[in-house]
């Protein structure tokens, strides 16, 4: 089992790493400054989310702990931890087609809604990462 004990933090290589689904109550960073952006996370065994000044990134149902998220225009990378199967949920560009890679194995296409929202379920557990990948097609 590994938690983001400080629940958001910066990576060597440029990446953030956040959340920590071992918490019974719900804790929250503001105003965390990376690249320029502020983010706010909100963590703890029911749910992790994760804003980017001010507007929705990430969501996991229950919580969940992330290493390594990796967003540019074309991609979204990360590694993903918690105790059971999760639903996330990422906010992407409206209406666009992504391919989707879990453990580097192609899960297929999926499109986004009207408000950009693209829902994954994950297998995990406390021994089991997954490794996402999704790629603007």
């Amino acid at each position: 089992m590994t938690v983001i004990q400080e629940l958001i933090r910066k990576e060597d290589n440029g990446t953030l790493s956040f959340g920590n689904y071992s918490l019974e109550k719900k804790s929250k960073v503001s105003d965390f400054e990376h690249n320029g952006d502020l983010y706010k996370v909100k963590t703890f065994k029911e749910i992790t989310k994760l804003e980017k000044n001010g507007m929705f990134v990430y969501e996991s149902v229950p919580g969940t702990s992330v290493f390594n998220l990796d967003i540019t225009d074309k991609e979204v990378s990360f590694v993903v931890e918690g105790p059971e199967d999760t639903q996330v949920t990422l906010e992407l560009e409206a209406e666009k087609e992504y391919k989707i890679f879990i453990n580097d194995t192609n899960i297929g296409k999926m499109k986004t809604n009207l408000g950009g929202k693209l829902v994954l379920s994950v297998e995990l557990s406390t021994e089991r990462k997954s490794k996402i990948k999704v790629i603007k097609a």
